[in-house]
């Protein structure tokens, strides 16, 4: 596994970062990235991966580190609450998101910015840990497509496995032996080039988002080493929340049937 020099200086946050996150996943997990070199060593991009576990970022950013770029994500806002995190999140150049609300337009606008400042920006595009029961990609939402189209920079997709051995989804217990082992693999870049050109509409925004997660599947299929069912999961259909844990929204429903 060749280790790429970093694209320009971490500075202090990234350091800090790297100092007490390696020493814990360095030896706690035996690593497999698959074709890092697809990953542009330089000038703004969008990563997008499917999401399977709260420990999976920790484990991207350790990825991406390690093939020479700083991550900057599109996270929850909920972790900027705490004015320590917070602080510390925001020093790292991470972007808060309110999800489901309207100030998602500022991460956004923020979003874009950094991938014209030659940023790798890092999107979960389905937004959540996954409620596909075996925990295949689901519906995405469309913001990784939007920084795209409004950027023109390539969205280099990424399939991931192994993170839902060490922290099961909404699961407050890291399983930390044995080793486990988690895989990256790097697609080639998302060809979005048959959408029309011009602003944006809904249906070409659906038609890129989901360009980009038959991509991820594609990815998490040969990861796996199984086929992904047939029709990709849909939480608004199937009445599952799109945020929260819906472990513990199933078990309200049961109490008031």
């Amino acid at each position: 596994m060749r280790v790429r020099k970093l694209e320009r200086k971490r500075g202090w946050p990234f350091v800090v970062a790297a100092s007490i996150l390696k020493p814990v996943l360095v030896p706690g997990t035996r690593r497999r990235w698959i074709d890092g070199d697809k990953l542009p060593a330089g000038g703004g991009c969008v990563l997008v991966l499917n999401h399977i576990s709260h420990v999976d970022p920790l484990l991207t950013a350790h990825f991406v580190y390690d093939h020479g770029r700083l991550p900057r994500y599109l996270a929850k806002s909920g972790l900027f609450r705490n004015p320590v995190l917070g602080g510390f999140l925001r020093s790292l150049g991470q972007i808060p998101v309110a999800r489901l609300s309207a100030d998602a337009v500022g991460a956004y606008d923020a979003a874009v910015a950094a991938v014209r400042a030659g940023e790798c920006v890092v999107v979960y595009p389905e937004g959540t840990i996954t409620r596909d029961p075996d925990l295949w990609p689901m519906t995405g939402k469309t913001g990784a497509a939007r920084i795209a189209l409004a950027t023109g920079c390539p969205v280099v997709p990424v399939g991931q496995w192994g993170a839902q051995e060490i922290l099961p989804p909404y699961s407050t217990r890291p399983r930390l032996l044995p080793r486990r082992t988690v895989t990256f693999k790097v697609g080639d870049p998302v060809d979005l080039g048959s959408l029309p050109d011009g602003p944006p509409t809904a249906e070409a925004l659906r038609r890129a988002t989901d360009l980009i997660m038959d991509a991820i599947t594609a990815l998490v299929a040969d990861v796996r080493g199984e086929e992904p069912p047939a029709e990709r999961f849909d939480p608004r259909q199937r009445g599952v929340g799109e945020i929260g844990n819906p472990h513990k929204q199933a078990r309200r429903e049961e109490g008031t049937a």
